[in-house]
């Protein structure tokens, strides 16, 4: 049994500073996940990794199975989710290569599907989506390593795969701080199941609102030089996680009834 899954983007699968035990490629009620899960160590501590887009990056953001991805991870035994993602900035002092530790989000989504409760209606409380403690722990860590980072930051999440208009991005830019295409629902499935998730998300650009548009070059360009700072990040935050949850999050689906 893993107690904590990571779910992000391929570079976290690290050589040099993950240990591989094994993988397995679990079939769950909705379906396997988006690759194979990748069980092993950062840091001494045991957790199960997940590419969310797959290794050839064969899903995009619309297509990822997110419910057979958050239902694998709870039958591993998760109770945990981290999800290291990339972001576009809507504010100018969200600079490209800062960090984000998301605190709100806005479902801009359309498409998706959204709930493990398609049988019955069940109303999850999701006023405050992202783990406080895990929240917690990895601002201390980015703040002994004397990174530019933020506390909080609202994250309007867009269906993808295109990117924003200027118009669009102007308009967000009313109601959030960062844009991506992931979280949702990825965040909200994880509260279904009473698990603990924390978004960690590194602004590559600043979308189309501020100077040029930006295209995936950029991205990939940003979240290389900004790899290793995201692997030390959960070197030094892992080993924190302690062994008894002190926040909340397991109470949502008792709370609402399930």
């Amino acid at each position: 049994m893993v107690r904590i899954g990571i779910i992000g983007g391929s570079g976290i699968y690290n050589p040099d500073t993950f240990e591989t035990v094994k993988k397995v490629y679990p079939k769950t009620k909705y379906g396997r996940p988006s690759d194979e899960i990748t069980i092993g160590k950062i840091a001494g501590v045991e957790i199960a990794f997940i590419p969310r887009h797959g290794t050839k990056h064969q899903f995009p953001p619309s297509s990822v199975p997110y419910k057979a991805n958050i239902q694998a991870l709870k039958d591993l035994g998760a109770e945990i989710v981290i999800s290291p993602c990339a972001v576009g900035s809507l504010k100018e002092e969200y600079q490209p290569g800062d960090l984000v530790i998301v605190d709100q989000f806005i479902d801009m989504t359309k498409k998706r599907d959204y709930t493990f409760f398609d049988s019955q209606t069940v109303h999850i409380s999701i006023a405050d989506p992202f783990c406080p403690e895990l929240s917690k722990i990895f601002a201390g860590a980015a703040e002994e390593m004397k990174i530019r980072y933020h506390k909080k930051g609202t994250y309007v999440c867009i269906e993808g795969p295109r990117f924003s208009t200027r118009a669009e991005s102007n308009m967000f830019r009313n109601f959030a701080d960062i844009i991506g295409m992931t979280v949702v629902p990825e965040c909200q499935l994880a509260r279904e199941l009473g698990m603990c998730y924390c978004s960690l998300a590194t602004v590559t650009d600043y979308d189309v609102w501020k100077d040029e548009p930006v295209d995936i070059r950029m991205i990939l360009r940003t979240m290389s030089e900004c790899l290793s700072k995201i692997t030390k990040l959960l070197e030094k935050g892992l080993p924190r996680i302690g062994s008894v949850r002190k926040c909340n999050c397991a109470d949502a689906p008792k709370d609402a009834g399930v």
